[in-house]
């Protein structure tokens, strides 16, 4: 490893695998874009964890207008917050990506379908809202990591939930899905036992079980050695699943990596160690007709 790269390493070496808010701290205390305008607090529905943050590029991509990509963070449906997240909206602001963040409801709060609900309805808010801050609700993506990937998955590929607030899967230009859990019945996580009622699983709440011909255009990236959601049964046949339905799917698989470090790969210090936010940032931009992030 160079040194430069280990120097800026070692603030940050420490706290990789203790809670994501001590990490995030870091990561977002190191990133130095400062490529955006952040709109922050903004409600989209009622209580506490109804608001979003927006993080508008100052050089918006597609002349003028900024794709848009609606985030949904992990932490197994029973943690996190928006703030945290500010370097993954860095990176792509960097590239003329609008980033919107939104929080979302979490156990014991709330149980499934409970976030899906919040998440469709933050969805919602964008397409109506985002031209008032530079976005192109035409151009709008899903995308989320870990327990935000299954959002994201679910949103993009069962219509039930886009229907509840007017909106279809159609109208999504394509969604992103990093470490996400798309098949993972029966549950042996004890803290996502709860949150699907575990033993009594409702049903349909496995994305791969709704993807098909009609499913938008996918980016499916994971660590090839992740050991909190199995990567082969997953993601891999997740993608399988829509390339044999005819969907237009990239996979990626990363060495080296962690679940944690696949979204940490976005920030600043932490970015040499797979080319991560530059593969997701070129799937927006060349699904959104702006050409190649790199």
């Amino acid at each position: 490893m160079p040194r430069p790269r280990l120097l800026s390493l070692l603030p940050v070496l420490p706290l990789v695998g203790l809670g994501a808010c001590s990490t995030s701290d870091v990561l977002n205390g190191l990133t130095q874009s400062k490529a955006y305008a952040l709109t922050a607090s903004v409600p989209y529905a009622d209580g506490a964890r109804g608001k979003l943050d927006i993080y508008a590029p100052r050089e918006p991509a597609c002349s003028g207008k900024a794709p848009v990509v609606v985030f949904f963070y992990g932490g197994t449906w029973n943690s996190g917050e928006r703030a945290d997240y500010a370097f993954v909206a860095a990176a792509l602001a960097a590239r003329g990506i609008l980033t919107v963040i939104p929080d979302y409801r979490l156990y014991p709060e709330a149980s499934y379908p409970d976030f899906l609900v919040d998440n469709a309805r933050a969805v919602a808010w964008t397409r109506r809202e985002i031209a008032n801050y530079g976005g192109d609700p035409q151009r709008l993506f899903v995308m989320g990591h870990s327990a935000g990937g299954y959002n994201a998955a679910v949103l993009a590929l069962d219509a039930r939930w886009l229907a509840r607030v007017d909106l279809s899967p159609g109208q999504l230009r394509g969604w992103i899905g990093l470490a996400g859990p798309y098949d993972f019945l029966p549950i042996v996580n004890p803290q996502a036992k709860p949150v699907f009622h575990h033993p009594d699983y409702p049903p349909g709440s496995q994305p791969i079980d709704h993807a098909d011909a009609r499913s938008p255009a996918a980016f499916i990236g994971v660590d090839e050695g992740d050991r909190l959601v199995n990567p082969q049964r997953n993601s891999a046949q997740m993608a399988q699943r829509l390339a044999r339905n005819g969907v237009p799917v990239q996979y990626r698989s990363y060495a080296r990596l962690s679940h944690t470090l696949l979204i940490g790969a976005f920030s600043d210090p932490l970015h040499w160690l797979a080319p991560v936010r530059d593969d997701v940032a070129d799937f927006i931009l060349r699904r959104a007709d702006c050409g190649s992030a790199t």
